[in-house]
């Protein structure tokens, strides 16, 4: 039987203890939901009224020059790229995930005319499945998207497949792919590869060099702490810039903007990929976030990550046996920074414990999801949670009628 005393002392031994001072969080509340969106830190405060107070206030206009405003896009993603195992130079930050997408299937598509097939995962995140369907449509040439199981993804690929996209990590049930193996098999076709790193960034470690990636985008509010609606970022393989193409050009993506010229001419580099004037608050949120990850490696988040996940579905399993069915894999390899627990009243389950102080979050049809972000997750919120899982289903309450009302936001 573990005891919340076993759980204070992997707290007390805790190398990563400290970082959870970087955050705001309140007192008896216990955040598992990082996952869909990080909390504040004080690097990120600091930093946005920095820009706020200063370069915005008393600079105005000319901090475009005086504060490197127009160089903060590229200088954000190469302090980003460690993260992902990318090289300086291969990173952008700009715009939301979609949009970037966007850009990456719609220039992936012109590098392979004789192609014409898209393949993605059924299960794939919904606004993936509505940019790939829709970046087809204009493509131009007819090109037919086929999501598929991605199980029978060896079956699916041939010499007509043009682009493979996937989520590296799976929103509901956090199970993480298999990302060089696959990046392997859809080369050995002639296809290109691009990976969607939403839940994996600052969760687990990614090595897009390593898997030889030719394409990747993640967005900055869940792991990274960056805040709602964060600007996302796009990794391009440097073989591939200044050959893939951005379909949605502007004007802070050509060679010289303030030329005015009306002819587009790409800018060298991943510069490229800007379209238009970055939000520079937005970016400072962000910019500030990533500063706490400089005081760790990606080797600590991800053991403690899993020891984390692996004390959470330990207590469950022993506090409610038999209650839940556990949709996340318990095999390592295959297991990312979530735990996912289905029931048929999910939704109700999640809201009462929101009551209780543990934040969750529930996704459609039935599934508890539970996010575990090491910066500042302890191990007694683990057991503390698990307390208050088990004080709502012993109660019931989870089945009064307040509890099933859908919010907007889930």
């Amino acid at each position: 039987m573990i005891l919340r005393d076993d759980c204070q002392i992997m707290d007390d031994l805790d190398e990563l203890a400290s970082l959870r001072g970087e955050f705001r969080l309140r007192e008896g509340e216990i955040y598992l939901d990082g996952n869909s969106l990080g909390p504040v830190s004080e690097a990120s405060s600091r930093r946005v009224n920095e820009v706020i107070d200063n370069e915005w206030a008393k600079g105005l206009v000319r901090s475009w020059n005086s504060a490197g405003w127009m160089a903060e896009p590229t200088r954000l993603g190469d302090k980003l790229a460690p993260l992902i195992g990318a090289e300086p130079g291969e990173v952008l930050v700009a715009d939301t995930l979609t949009f970037l997408l966007a850009k990456l299937i719609g220039g992936a598509l012109e590098l392979r005319k004789d192609r014409h097939v898209v393949i993605t995962d059924v299960a794939n995140f919904h606004s993936d499945l509505y940019i790939v369907e829709a970046m087809a449509v204009r493509a131009g040439r007819a090109v037919s998207v086929k999501a598929i199981d991605r199980d029978t993804l060896d079956e699916a690929l041939n010499d007509d497949v043009a682009l493979v996209m996937l989520t590296h990590v799976d929103f509901r049930t956090g199970e993480m792919l298999d990302m060089a193996g696959i990046t392997q098999k859809v080369h050995d076709a002639g296809a290109l590869m691009l990976w969607d790193l939403a839940h994996s960034t600052g969760a687990v470690p990614v090595d897009v060099t390593g898997c030889d990636v030719d394409f990747a985008a993640g967005c900055g509010y869940k792991y990274l702490n960056g805040g709602p609606g964060a600007p996302a970022y796009l990794y391009v393989r440097r073989r591939w810039q200044g050959t893939l193409e951005n379909p949605l050009p502007g004007w802070l993506g050509h060679a010289r903007p303030f030329d005015f010229d009306l002819r587009y001419e790409p800018a060298e580099g991943m510069q490229a990929f800007v379209t238009s004037s970055p939000s520079m608050i937005a970016l400072a949120a962000l910019n500030g976030a990533l500063d706490v990850f400089e005081r760790v490696t990606m080797d600590q988040v991800r053991a403690k990550s899993l020891a984390l996940t692996d004390l959470f579905i330990a207590l469950v399993e022993d506090r409610l046996p038999g209650v839940f069915e556990l949709v996340t894999p318990r095999e390592h390899a295959k297991r990312a920074s979530q735990v996912g627990l289905r029931h048929p009243e999910g939704y109700g389950i999640v809201q009462a414990l929101i009551e209780r102080g543990v934040i969750g979050d529930f996704r459609a049809p039935d599934i508890c999801r539970f996010g575990f972000t090491p910066l500042y997750v302890r191990f007694v919120d683990v057991y503390d949670a698990v307390e208050r899982l088990v004080e709502v289903m012993g109660s019931g309450m989870y089945r009064e009628a307040r509890f099933t009302v859908r919010n907007r936001v889930t």
